[in-house]
C-alpha cells in the first residue's frame, strides 16, 4: 500500500478543482440551493459525460473507468471544498457502492452503466423515522407474490430521493433485511422533498404503497452489502469534510491577515493565532485519517470498518469545529447571510449527523475492535 498520491492523481485534483471553481462558485451554490432539484443538469452532464467522474471507480466491465477509491477521495475532497450542488454523492458513494457490494452480477450489468455515464441518478433509502442507520432500525416490509416483490412503508432523510431514477431500498422480509431496486415513477411510489438545515444537499421522504420492486442479491442477506456501503460512504463523506474544513481554514486565515484592528492585523493577536493553529492541527489530522481510510477502501482491506468509523468521527468533529471557529474569528460579518461561513457551518452539521454522529461512530469503533 503506497501512502502518496501519484502524478496522475494530483493532475486529477487540479482538473477537478479548476472545473469546480468555474462551475460551482459561491454565487452558483446560492442559486442552486434555492431550487427544488438543487443541481444544474448541464453541469451534471459535463461532470459525468465529459469528465467521467460518476464512473471513476466503477469497473470497466460495468461501464466505468476502473480507478480506485483513492481517486474518489480526491474528487470528494474537492467537491466538499466547493460545496458542489449535484447528486454525485448519492449516485456514487451510495447507489454505485451498494450495487458493487451486493454481489448481484445481473443487477450490476443492468444498473451500473447508466449510473457511470450519468444517464441515471441513483440513491439508497435506508433510514426511517428514527433517523438511525443500523440493521435493527430497518422496519419497512417487502412481500412476495406471484407477480414479484412489493414494498410498503416509508423512508426518511434520503439524499436526492426526489431526483433519483433508481432507488435502492432496504426492507425487511421473513428472511431478514434485503435490498430492492425501485425505478422512478413506479406505482405507489411517492417522494416528498424535505426542508433541511443544509440546503446544498437535498433530502426527501419516500413512501411506498404496494410498490413493485426487484430483489437485489440474496433475500435476507442484504445487511452485509449495506454495512459495507455505509463504511465506504463514510470514507467518502470524511474526504468531503476535509475539503470543506480546509476551505474554511484558508478563508479564515486570509481574513485574519487582512482584517485590522487597533492598527494591526487581527491575526497578530494571540487568541486568534491559537484558534488558527488549533484548526490547522485538526484539519491536518483529519486529512491523515480520511486519506488512510481511502487507501484501505482502495485495497478492500479487512480494517475498512474500523478506519471508516475512525475517519467519520474525527472528520465530523473537525469540520464542525473549524466552521464554528471561522464564524467567531470573522466576528459580526460571520453571522450574516451574505457571508459564506454559514454555508459551510450548515454543511458541517448535516454531514456530522449523516450516517451517525461522532459519538455513534466512536461506539461503533469500540465494538468493532472488541472494547
Amino acid at each position: 500500500m503506497i501512502f502518496a498520491f501519484s502524478v496522475e492523481q494530483d493532475e486529477l485534483r487540479t482538473s477537478v478543482r479548476k472545473f469546480l471553481e468555474d462551475k460551482s462558485p459561491e454565487i452558483e451554490v446560492r442559486r442552486l440551493m434555492d431550487t427544488l432539484d438543487g443541481y444544474d443538469p448541464l453541469v451534471w452532464k459535463q461532470l459525468t459525460e465529459q469528465m467521467g467522474l460518476a464512473g471513476l471507480a466503477i469497473p470497466e466491465e460495468y461501464g466505468g473507468s476502473g480507478f480506485s477509491y483513492v481517486e474518489l477521495i480526491v474528487v470528494f475532497e474537492e467537491m466538499g471544498r466547493a460545496l458542489l450542488c449535484a447528486p454525485y454523492f448519492s449516485t456514487v458513494a451510495l447507489a454505485a457502492n451498494l450495487l458493487l457490494a451486493s454481489g448481484d452480477e445481473s443487477a450490476k450489468i443492468d444498473y451500473l452503466p447508466a449510473l457511470a455515464s450519468g444517464e441515471k441518478i441513483g440513491t439508497v433509502a435506508l433510514a426511517e423515522a428514527t433517523g438511525r442507520w443500523d440493521e435493527a432500525s430497518v422496519l419497512m416490509t417487502a412481500t412476495r407474490s406471484d407477480d414479484g416483490w412489493s414494498l410498503n412503508g416509508e423512508k426518511s432523510f434520503v439524499t436526492d430521493g426526489h431526483l433519483a431514477d433508481l432507488v435502492l431500498v432496504a426492507a425487511r422480509t421473513k428472511a431478514g433485511v434485503s435490498i430492492f431496486a425501485v425505478d422512478k415513477g413506479a406505482s405507489g411510489f411517492t417522494t416528498t422533498p424535505l426542508s433541511t438545515l443544509d440546503q446544498t444537499r437535498k433530502q426527501a421522504g419516500l413512501s411506498f404503497a404496494n410498490t413493485p420492486a426487484r430483489l437485489i442479491g440474496v433475500e435476507g442477506a442484504g445487511w452485509g452489502a449495506l454495512a459495507k456501503m455505509l463504511d465506504l460512504a463514510a470514507v467518502a463523506l470524511a474526504a468531503e469534510q476535509v475539503g470543506g474544513a480546509q476551505q474554511v481554514l484558508d478563508v479564515t486565515v486570509q481574513y485574519a491577515k487582512d482584517r485590522e484592528q487597533f492598527g494591526q492585523p487581527i491575526g497578530s493577536f494571540q487568541a486568534i493565532k491559537h484558534k488558527c493553529a488549533d484548526m490547522l492541527m485538526e484539519v491536518e489530522s483529519a486529512r491523515s485519517a480520511a486519506y488512510y481510510a481511502g487507501w484501505v477502501a482502495a485495497e478492500d482491506g479487512d480494517e475498512l470498518a474500523v478506519v471508516a468509523s475512525l475517519a467519520k468521527s474525527y472528520c465530523s468533529e473537525t469540520y464542525f469545529h473549524a466552521s464554528a471557529e471561522s464564524i467567531q474569528i470573522h466576528g459580526g460579518i460571520g453571522f450574516t447571510w451574505e457571508h459564506s461561513a454559514h454555508l459551510y457551518f450548515k454543511r458541517a452539521k448535516s454531514s456530522e449527523l449523516l450516517f451517525g454522529d461522532a459519538s455513534y461512530h466512536r461506539e461503533l469503533l469500540a465494538q468493532r475492535i472488541g472494547i
